[in-house]
């Protein structure tokens, strides 16, 4: 089953886009990842990004936006309303679909030790991974801020942190952790005066006496007293109860709610059940919405992983996507196989003796994958910068003779690549079919086949391409290339099928 996990970093930077939209480029270059949000706030000087994926990508685009923002945010330059200890503040992984708490705090310590290994960061772990029950509330890491933390990181032994090392450094340090999901919710009121909006917050708040699941502080944000509130548990203390003490707080103070405002996602169970409550709509059932409805037809519609769209577009008369493009897919296709009978293989007592083999196949093997994804789209884009050279009748006969001849090279390269790459996974299949889970055994042999085919049609795509060329040494040196290629394939192909057949008693 897909395994889907959330993050949510707050990253301290609101006010440059430069560098909050360059965190965001960071995380989306990681295959397989979803962002679903950017919150930037000026007066906070801090910015929200939701996004989602699998575990294992997750934690790689996680590590990338940790990277960028040490690179590029310098706390001792630093300033704005929120609370914060390093450039990459707070890190918190949120179990989704499929994926339980202990896995994520396994991830959260992965990711911890890399972050403190490779980027030279202060890593506290807090929430269900905190290794100290100190730890577990993130206000308590934070306190005294940057600032603080820069003093006593190397004296104080209740500052030394779970991974990094323990020296002040301009990104400060980074806290990473396991929660439930979280609504970060603000309120503001017809005032400027922000020491009522503290004394609200404190009542408001569960360590002063308030209500259980509630964060809050008063700040004052573009001239407007605020509330701002972290809701830690909706279904026990849910938004529109919050809304209403605040609300009878204000009152006693002789103030009253101007607006509300969400940062980042939410819930959309939160929303319902402020409506029926203050709709009284206690029947209301959730089938009764629309969007309701049209998400459950779209999820039966999502369970079918057949690719139509690109089916549909090769089939169509256009000469994009094409064999070039089709060769890339095969060649993807054959790395994720291998890389499933990899994932098999790993954490099984019956193959123990092969776990660092199976581990260097699947990393490879996600890489080919990645690789090869990539390419499907970039041979049709090559293919179609040759149309566009061909089209090009203003420019003169030479400079038009050139722009083709630039074209064609990089319509062949793109194929010559897959065809290497997918000799490539043809290499790694025959790894994993030799010492892989036999119950996969045939998934792998099934791999390198798809990833033989692979080589063959990029190939013919290759030569196509050399015809057309004015260098007739580079032609010829493609032409060499897939030949040796091809034969690599093909003498790997016959031992990967015996070995097969012998791994899962059967005959070829």
């Amino acid at each position: 089953m897909k395994q889907i996990v959330e993050c949510v970093p707050n990253f301290s930077n609101g006010r440059n886009p430069e560098i909050y939209n360059g965190i965001a480029e960071a995380i989306r270059s990681v295959d397989g990842v979803h962002v679903l949000d950017v919150s930037a706030d000026p007066d906070h000087n801090r910015t929200v990004i939701t996004f989602v994926g699998a575990p294992a990508s997750v934690e790689e685009a996680a590590f990338r936006s940790i990277a960028y923002a040490a690179q590029h945010i310098n706390l001792d330059n630093h300033q704005g309303e929120h609370p914060r200890i390093g450039a990459t503040d707070v890190c918190p992984f949120i179990p989704i679909k499929n994926i339980s708490t202990d896995e994520c705090v396994a991830l959260a310590n992965r990711l911890g030790q890399r972050v403190g290994e490779e980027l030279g960061v202060a890593v506290y772990l807090y929430g269900d991974a905190a290794t100290r029950p100190e730890r577990k509330s993130l206000s308590a890491i934070r306190k005294g801020e940057y600032e603080l933390w820069k003093e006593e990181v190397a004296t104080n032994p209740a500052r030394q942190p779970d991974y990094g090392p323990a020296e002040p450094q301009p990104w400060g340090a980074t806290v990473i952790g396991v929660r439930p999901f979280l609504i970060a919710y603000n309120i503001y009121l017809n005032s400027d005066n922000v020491d009522l909006a503290d004394q609200i917050a404190r009542r408001v708040r569960f360590i002063g006496g308030g209500l259980r699941f509630v964060q809050a502080k008063g700040f004052l944000v573009e001239g407007q007293a605020q509330v701002s509130m972290n809701l830690t548990d909706f279904d026990k203390t849910a938004v529109h109860h919050v809304q209403e003490m605040v609300r009878r707080e204000a009152a006693h103070y002789g103030l009253s709610i101007t607006k509300a405002e969400l940062i980042g996602l939410t819930p959309q169970k939160a929303l319902l059940d402020a409506a029926k409550w203050y709709l009284q709509l206690h029947d209301l059932k959730d089938e009764q919405v629309l969007e309701h409805r049209l998400q459950d037809a779209a999820a039966e519609e999502a369970g079918d992983i057949t690719p139509k769209a690109f089916l549909a577009a090769t089939a169509e008369a256009s000469p994009t996507p094409g064999g070039g493009s089709v060769a890339a897919l095969a060649g993807a296709l054959a790395a994720a196989l291998t890389q499933m009978v990899a994932g098999l293989t790993l954490g099984r007592k019956k193959y123990a003796d092969v776990q660092d083999k199976a581990e260097a196949v699947l990393a490879e093997a996600d890489n080919l994958r990645q690789q090869l994804t990539a390419a499907i789209s970039e041979d049709a884009a090559a293919y179609g910068r040759v149309m566009d050279a061909f089209r090009q009748k203003d420019q003169d006969a030479d400079s038009r003779a050139a722009a083709i001849e630039t074209a064609t090279i990089g319509a062949g390269e793109v194929p010559l690549r897959v065809a290497r790459l997918s000799r490539d996974v043809v290499f790694l299949a025959q790894q994993i079919v030799e010492v892989g889970n036999t119950n996969a055994v045939t998934d792998a042999a099934a791999g390198a086949l798809l990833a033989q085919t692979a080589v063959r049609v990029a190939a013919l795509n290759v030569k196509i391409n050399a015809v057309n060329l004015q260098d007739q040494d580079l032609a010829a040196h493609w032409r060499r290339q897939v030949d040796d290629l091809e034969q690599e394939a093909v003498q790997l192909l016959d031992g990967i099928l015996a070995t097969t057949a012998a791994r899962a008693g059967f005959a070829l």
